[in-house]
């Protein structure tokens, strides 16, 4: 029971890594808050962790909104007292497309949910932390935070802002007992492929040059026990890392 005592919040929580990261934490111990814009997905997500006698509450968020963002860790507050743990999953994809080709209507959305969101929550979590002396911020961002050839212009821009963004928070409150970590997943079975529209031909070819190395997709599970791991006081000596998981992708 690495998370005993622990209550965090998943963002993205209904489906895919943020489904199997809510599950983890609370068999690991941890009361959860399964965060989503998906309503109906998260309960779904609750009642499983509910049928294994851990607790568990359905928040729906669109991340975009920080009047949701806010109601979240105020609901969180009012439900489980405190908040232990962070952990910003929801994300969005681009179509792919490269600089010459966005829109300022994508960019701005990707940017949106994958970065502004991100930064608003981490500051609401922080400010919270600092209060009661201790947190962790656990930021699932995607090996196309740290490479060029994994996605489109907007998506890729708005992971490698996570990544400054992550190692950031990790210095300025290094010596208040709050840690900061990333995660990098390569490819992993999820539906986030459902939230790419009008795919860039060009940019849809360049990036599949990739796909030819990598060694194989994995499963939400195995990104879980990394998430898992950054949680819990096992890992209280790591701080603004970024850990690839990709089953060696970018070992190539």
């Amino acid at each position: 029971m690495r998370l005993e005592g622990k209550v965090a919040i998943v963002t993205g929580a209904a489906s895919g890594m943020g489904k199997a990261i809510a599950k983890g934490y609370a068999k690991e111990g941890a009361r959860v808050v399964v965060s989503d814009l998906n309503l109906e997905g998260a309960q779904k997500v609750v009642e499983e962790i509910q049928s294994t006698g851990a607790e568990a509450i359905a928040v729906k968020t669109n991340v975009a909104s920080e009047e949701e963002l806010q109601q979240l860790f105020n609901e969180t507050k009012q439900t489980f007292g405190t908040l232990d743990i962070l952990v910003n999953n929801a994300g969005i994809m681009d179509g792919m497309e490269p600089v010459g080709e966005i829109s300022d209507e994508r960019w701005e959305k990707v940017f949106a949910v994958n970065t502004t969101a991100v930064m608003k929550s981490m500051r609401l979590a922080v400010n919270l932390f600092l209060e009661q002396g201790y947190g962790t911020i656990v930021n699932n961002i995607s090996a196309g935070g740290l490479y060029g050839a994994r996605a489109g212009a907007a998506y890729t821009a708005s992971k490698h802002a996570v990544v400054g963004l992550t190692k950031n928070t990790a210095f300025m409150y290094a010596n208040n007992n709050i840690r900061c970590n990333g995660i990098a997943p390569g490819g992993v079975e999820t539906n986030i492929a459902s939230s790419m529209t009008s795919l860039s031909e060009f940019g849809a070819k360049r990036q599949a040059l990739g796909m030819a190395i990598n060694p194989r997709t994995g499963q939400p599970e195995e990104i879980a026990q990394l998430a898992i791991f950054l949680g819990s006081d096992e890992a209280s000596f790591i701080n603004g890392q970024v850990v690839t998981a990709d089953g060696g992708w970018t070992a190539y």
